[in-house]
């Protein structure tokens, strides 16, 4: 059972930046595709990027330029770098994985998620 743990939300002003992590345990990270979901109030959860075991990525079209996913297999850590961040980018975000090396389907599993906080 692979556990995810997120960190580095927090309070931001509009424009500013923030870089979140998720560590997993287990062997399976490598071979795991990652990604981040994000829920705000009363919305859905959705797709915010993803990144095969290649370092392959895909963006929701709300984030693209903004937003970079990465991995690091050594440290079994996935990143979501946010710039330029916007009121509508204020929700929880949610690590998770896919037992596969591509992001096919739903999750297979989440972390606990971390509150990102666009405000003035």
């Amino acid at each position: 059972q692979v556990q995810l743990v997120e960190s580095g939300g927090g309070l931001v002003q509009p424009g500013g930046s923030l870089r979140l992590s998720c560590v997993a345990s287990g062997s399976s990270f490598s071979s795991n595709a990652m990604g981040w979901y994000r829920q705000a109030p009363g919305k859905q959860r959705e797709l915010v990027a993803a990144i095969t075991t290649g370092h392959s990525t895909k963006y929701a079209d709300s984030v693209k330029g903004r937003f970079t996913i990465s991995r690091d297999n050594a440290k079994k850590t996935v990143y979501l770098q946010m710039n330029s961040l916007k009121p509508e980018d204020t929700a929880v975000y949610y690590c998770n994985g896919w037992y596969n090396s591509y992001y096919i389907g739903r999750p297979d599993y989440w972390g606990q998620g971390t509150q990102v906080t666009v405000s003035s």
